[in-house]
C-alpha cells in the first residue's frame, strides 16, 4: 500500500555530507523505489526567525518561507526525523523550525476540549532517526534517551503523531565500514516499507 511520507532532514548543515543525510538518502531511495509519494524538507536550507515570546508563538504570522513545509506536515501520513544528537538534544535550528510549523490552530486547536484533547495531527505516524558520537544503548540506557522521548511525547505526541518509532544511531564518527553499509540498507528498507 503507497503512503504519502514527509522526510525531514534536520541536520544544520547546509552543505551536507553528513553520515545523516546519506541515510536520509537511502531511505528516500527506497520510499520512491516502493512507489510511496514522497517530499522532503531539508531545514538547513531554510531561511526562518525563532520564535521570541508567547505573543509571537499565540498570535504571529507563519514565515512565508515555512508554508510549504507546513502545508506538506498536513499532507503526510508518516513524518521520518532525521538529526545527529548535540549536546543531548536535537539541533537549535531543528527545534527552531518545529516551534514555527507547530503552532496553535494546525498542530493543535486550542478551545474548549483542552490542549490534550485538541490535536491537530492526528492519524499520522512518525520514526525519528537520531545519529550520535556515543554508543546508542548508553544514550538509551544511561541517559534514558531523554530528548528523543521528550520529542516524541511533547512535541510530535502533543500533535497528535502516533505512533513514533526510533532508529538511534551510534559512534557514528568511529563507525566500521560494513556497520555503515548495514545501516544504509536497514534505511533503504524502511522506506521500502514505509516505516
Amino acid at each position: 500500500m503507497s503512503r504519502r511520507i514527509l522526510v525531514i532532514q534536520g541536520h544544520p548543515d547546509p552543505a551536507g555530507h553528513h553520515f545523516g543525510h546519506a541515510l536520509a538518502h537511502s531511505y528516500l531511495e527506497g520510499a520512491r523505489g516502493a512507489g510511496h509519494e514522497v517530499r522532503l524538507i531539508e531545514v538547513a536550507q531554510l531561511d526562518f526567525p525563532l520564535l521570541r515570546s508567547q505573543k509571537e508563538w499565540d498570535h504571529g504570522e507563519l514565515p512565508a518561507s515555512l508554508n510549504a513545509a507546513q502545508q506538506s506536515i498536513a499532507w503526510a501520513g508518516h513524518i521520518v526525523l532525521f538529526f545527529p544528537l548535540w549536546l543531548g538534544d536535537m539541533p537549535a535550528l531543528l527545534k527552531g523550525f518545529l516551534e514555527q510549523v507547530g503552532r496553535p490552530g494546525f498542530a493543535f486547536k486550542p478551545g474548549q476540549g483542552g490542549l490534550l484533547q485538541a490535536k491537530g495531527l492526528t492519524g499520522r505516524s512518525a520514526r525519528v532517526v537520531v545519529t550520535m558520537g556515543m554508543p546508542s544503548l548508553i544514550y538509551r540506557f544511561y541517559f534514558r534517551a531523554h530528548s528523543v522521548r521528550a520529542l516524541e511525547r511533547s512535541i510530535l505526541g502533543f500533535m497528535g503523531i502516533s505512533p513514533v518509532d526510533e532508529s538511534l544511531i551510534g559512534r557514528v564518527d568511529s563507525m566500521a565500514d560494513s556497520e555503515r553499509v548495514s545501516w544504509l540498507a536497514r534505511m533503504r528498507r524502511l522506506g521500502r516499507e514505509g516505516l
